[in-house]
């Protein structure tokens, strides 16, 4: 089996499966290649787990091509305001600019500000999961955290937003974009 050992000053050994499969080992600077050796050998059903975890996302994805990128941020600059304008309304809440963006790893945030930044890749989801991250994101406007406070708001204008929550997860991993 093929791995990549990162060695550092750390006292444990540690296994990761990226998302292409690859293993890395973490070691600390002193440990035999022996002992890594037999480390990897001895969690490689663990490994071989990851990895197949790991296959099954990677068939799911969702390669999204340069015209559907233009076309998701033009529609997301129309129709996301217009979610957000409905929402503060009724939620009683206000807010400052809206910025449509393709972040990595955020679907929404809210600056202290009250700027509203939500990821273009939305559109690409169902309504009802757009609707979660903007409700999560204007609830910030009453509640700058995630204590049971924050899900309090979030619950009073969806109740079912833990099923949302899950659902905007597993469509979460379906979309890539052609560069990775």
């Amino acid at each position: 089996m093929e791995y990549t050992v990162i060695r550092s000053k750390r006292k444990t050994i540690a296994l990761q499966v990226t998302r292409d499969g690859q293993v890395v080992v973490r070691a600390p600077l002193r440990m035999s290649s022996a002992r890594i050796k037999d480390f990897v050998n001895r969690n490689s059903a663990w490994i071989e787990k990851k990895q197949g975890e790991w296959a099954l996302v990677r068939e799911k994805q969702h390669i999204i091509t340069e015209q559907e990128r233009a076309e998701g941020i033009a529609a997301a600059k129309q129709y996301i305001p217009q979610r957000a304008a409905f929402y503060a309304e009724r939620m009683g809440v206000t807010y400052g600019r809206i910025c449509i963006r393709e972040q990595k790893t955020r679907w929404g945030s809210c600056s202290s500000k009250g700027h509203l930044n939500f990821n273009w890749k939305l559109m690409l989801m169902p309504g009802d999961v757009l609707d979660y991250v903007v409700v999560h994101e204007l609830a910030h406007r009453k509640e700058m955290n995630h204590s049971p406070k924050f899900w309090a708001v979030v619950e009073k204008e969806l109740p079912d937003y833990r099923q949302l929550r899950d659902k905007l997860k597993k469509y979460g991993e379906t979309l890539m974009t052609e560069s990775g």
